[in-house]
């Protein structure tokens, strides 16, 4: 394929995501992408995308041109529950270990992919180098239970229920271990954290989300910005120039040459 000349060597099939090289190969039964940048930082630093690998994806191909790599495991709508959580860490030990990429990425959970990075950084905090949230979900019980302002949705609510194995609802409004619950181990790690969200967020209020998330994580004592913008909603993600979270990404992500 023209202009398709691998760096890494990897099983799979092989083509052109905008223009960069794209793997695709499967890892512990699961779909997996890998997209190589032109020119691979020395540190070969990476892009962990959660859900939606090609929605709003100006900050991957803009740290793609700034030569991190990115990836992207498919797991199913699974909600970051603990068997989606293993096939992550069998997706990590791949990229790192067989691949050689740097052994904390930058983690970018979208929408509902905010479940998928806090679950798994608060079990590796070792092992992440800056939590990227773009209009996250930080409690489930907000999205999709819909048990606050937002409208939830149903649907979702009942796979999630199955997802965790929970017994009823009651266990899963109970369950303690959310990602505004279980903080302290990225603050203790001095995980920095950057969120960008819609003020008029109706399916994921930021109040009930991004909000609850940085206070507890200020009084902790870790490092969080939280870029508004007030007149948008869940739609579309992302700002339209990323630069201010690149630049956050770039000063404070940890374990960045």
């Amino acid at each position: 394929m023209a202009d398709a000349t691998p760096l890494l060597d990897v099983p799979g099939e092989v083509d052109l995501y905008e223009g960069y090289v794209r793997h695709t190969f499967t890892v512990d039964g699961c779909r997996c992408y890998l997209v190589e940048p032109k020119a691979p930082r020395a540190d070969r630093a990476w892009v962990w995308k959660a859900e939606f690998f090609e929605a709003f994806p100006r900050f991957e191909l803009a740290m793609l041109e700034r030569g991190f790599f990115l990836a992207y495991v498919t797991v199913g709508n699974t909600f970051g529950c603990p068997s989606a959580l293993e096939h992550w860490d069998v997706f990590y030990a791949e990229l790192t270990g067989t691949h050689g990429l740097a052994p904390r990425p930058i983690l970018l959970g979208l929408s509902r992919g905010g479940l998928y990075i806090y679950n798994w950084a608060a079990r590796n905090p070792d092992k992440v180098g800056c939590v990227y949230g773009d209009a996250p979900v930080c409690d489930f019980k907000s999205w999709p239970g819909g048990k606050g302002r937002g409208p939830g949705s149903p649907a979702d609510w009942e796979a999630l229920l199955q997802c965790y194995g929970f017994a009823d609802e009651a266990e899963a409004l109970a369950y303690p271990d959310n990602p505004i619950d279980h903080l302290a181990p990225l603050a203790a790690a001095g995980l920095p954290i950057i969120h960008v969200v819609g003020d008029l967020d109706e399916p994921v209020p930021v109040a009930e989300n991004s909000a609850v998330l940085e206070v507890r994580y200020r009084a902790l004592g870790g490092r969080i910005e939280v870029i508004h913008k007030p007149d948008c909603g869940h739609h579309p993600h992302g700002l339209d120039d990323p630069t201010p979270v690149i630049d956050f990404v770039l000063r404070y992500a940890i374990g960045l040459r």
